[in-house]
């Protein structure tokens, strides 16, 4: 994966919280009215339905997304998208050489493996052949792997690299960072089936050169990527993937960080395991 715009899809035949404030001057807070007496009957109402509407938020807050024995609940497109919210699975259990690995078998499984695949695919160590092959192994499935591999290798070629800063090899110059960093805003299920799942993920991402005198300024990304996932070897692996630009918010009013104060951002925030 890159995140140039013209992304080529090589695994794939086709490419509120609301403040209400008190009215009058003083807030509401030094009002020395003293209101009429309350009936015990009507104190025990109010109790009663205090306690009957925690129960109710408790209820909503702790009911979980879609298992094994539901997968229609988040597997239909037509429903509304639903906020990250815990579900008592292991997001990832093995992780092999920092590659995300071992997802549960679900609809939310395949969520969490397709933000971390969006993850991993859109790191720096994609820029390396080395790197690039260890992802495509490890998150491909073993039919599409060779060919992947060939077809990104191609894509990851000197003059693409260089547009970058970078060498032949993936490396940036002395003194300089290349940054590539891909952050997930959420995700949602096109398709679920027991063994197979489509997951796009809409995120926004980091990506150029951080160091004195750079050409080529860190910048920021949005882009949708899609995985067709399938169930395989007791994981979920990317059978196809393809991605598209946006949606793209306006951008805001935050004056641009240089380019030392990325770097720094950069190496000490690390990333995140995401898990739906």
């Amino acid at each position: 994966m890159s995140h140039d715009d013209d992304y080529v899809d090589y695994a794939s035949p086709e490419p509120g919280t609301r403040t209400r404030f008190a009215e009058g001057d003083n807030d509401g807070r030094y009002d020395t009215r003293r209101g009429g007496r309350v009936s015990p009957s009507r104190a025990m109402v109010t109790v009663v339905g205090v306690v009957v509407l925690l129960i109710a938020a408790i209820a909503f807050a702790n009911r979980g997304g879609n298992t094994d024995d539901d997968p229609e609940s988040t597997a239909n497109p037509d429903t509304k998208a639903q906020p990250t919210a815990p579900t008592g699975d292991t997001p990832v259990k093995t992780p092999v050489n920092g590659i995300p690995t071992g997802f549960p078998h679900s609809a939310e499984g395949a969520q969490s493996a397709a933000a971390n695949f969006a993850v991993a695919l859109g790191g720096d160590q994609m820029f390396t052949p080395e790197g690039r092959h260890e992802l495509v192994d490890a998150l491909y499935t073993p039919e599409l792997a060779e060919k992947t591999k060939t077809g990104m290798d191609a894509a990851y070629d000197e003059d693409f690299l260089a547009n970058l800063g970078l060498d032949a090899e993936g490396e940036p110059p002395s003194g300089m960072t290349f940054i590539s960093r891909t952050v997930p805003i959420g995700t949602t299920v096109k398709e679920y089936e027991d063994g197979r799942a489509t997951v796009a993920v809409w995120y926004t991402g980091l990506i150029g050169l951080a160091g004195p005198d750079s050409d080529v300024p860190v910048r920021t990304t949005w882009h949708t990527w899609t995985f067709e996932l399938q169930w395989s070897d007791g994981d979920w692996k990317i059978a196809a993937d393809s991605q598209r630009r946006g949606p793209a918010p306006v951008p805001g009013d935050v004056p641009a960080a240089t380019d030392e104060q990325i770097e720094d951002a950069v190496e000490q925030f690390g990333g995140f395991t995401y898990a739906r």
